[in-house]
């Protein structure tokens, strides 16, 4: 409780100081101290909005960091599904592509399958195969064979030339071998039969049989074609018999080593004659020339210009 200074208030003159004024005094105090502290209360209120504002304000900063967190997780999570569907995309692209790659394998197998279809064939397909200067090779000729001094041109000859007998030579059917040895690779040749009737054309491996009874078959290493009697033939075994449209001047030789494919066309139409069914060779290759008596009439490798090479 307040006391008031009634004794001092008497001594300064005022003896007569109304209770009336000592209420408004003290009143007067009490708002004085009532004002001081509201101010104590206001300032704590205004700490504590203060201190309310910040909470509000990290709460806010942290909702933005958790949604900022939130937004690069996410970020995240898409773009590792993004980076999976493009690997699972990759995936189906290059399975597509390789679909189209055996698709077009498949399709290139067809169209040399095709081949022996189209007429003018023959042409389009030296450009695949290396064309060669071919020539005789004159240890290999049957002593019926005459060979032309440049090795091109093989003829009957009767009587019977008396040569050094050798391995290499034929003895028992008149067959002389060209001077190429094929073991891989695509070759082709030509060779002018003109008015020749009796002959035979083709490959045959480097080691045949040269004496005895030979037959000319695949089974014997052979892939030959035949003209006699008029007649044209596969020689494979049993014989194929042949039907050619128009009588060749010259017979081109498609030899294609790693395919085990030998093909003979009709070089004055272009039209294909016969393909030996694919079988894989073995060892060496050489062109093989026949002819049947001295009515046979020459055979001649024709002499190629341009883009060969001497064999």
């Amino acid at each position: 409780m307040i006391k008031l200074p009634t004794v001092s208030l008497a001594a300064i003159g005022y003896e007569k100081f109304l209770w009336k004024n000592i209420t408004e005094l003290l009143k007067t105090g009490m708002l004085i101290i009532g004002i001081y502290y509201c101010r104590k209360i206001y300032k704590k209120l205004d700490d504590l909005q203060k201190k309310i504002d910040k909470g509000e304000q990290d709460k806010y900063d942290f909702q933005k960091k958790f949604e900022y967190s939130l937004d690069k997780i996410k970020a995240t999570i898409d773009k590792g599904e993004q980076d999976k569907y493009k690997i699972k995309q990759e995936k189906e692209l290059n399975k597509e592509i390789e679909q189209l790659k055996k698709e077009i394998e498949r399709k290139k197998a067809q169209f040399k399958s095709a081949w022996r279809e189209i007429p003018l064939y023959a042409d389009w397909r030296k450009e695949e195969f290396q064309t060669v200067k071919l020539t005789l090779d004159a240890a290999t000729a049957h002593p019926a064979l005459f060979l032309s001094e440049e090795g091109r041109i093989v003829t009957w000859q009767e009587p019977c030339q008396e040569l050094p007998s050798s391995p290499e030579r034929f003895v028992s059917i008149p067959c002389v071998l060209g001077q190429l040895y094929v073991s891989s690779g695509r070759y082709f040749w030509e060779v002018e039969v003109q008015d020749a009737h009796s002959w035979d054309l083709g490959v045959c491996r480097n080691n045949v049989a040269r004496t005895g009874r030979v037959t000319m078959s695949p089974q014997n290493g052979f892939r030959v074609i035949r003209l006699y009697d008029g007649e044209y033939w596969g020689l494979t075994s049993p014989e194929t018999s042949l039907t050619l449209k128009e009588k060749p001047c010259r017979v081109g030789v498609f030899l294609d080593y790693e395919a085990g494919d030998v093909s003979f066309y009709n070089m004055t139409d272009e039209s294909h004659i016969y393909t030996f069914s694919k079988q894989a060779f073995y060892g060496g290759l050489r062109p093989l020339f026949r002819l049947w008596s001295s009515d046979s009439g020459p055979l001649v490798i024709v002499q190629v210009e341009e883009n060969t090479t001497m064999l």
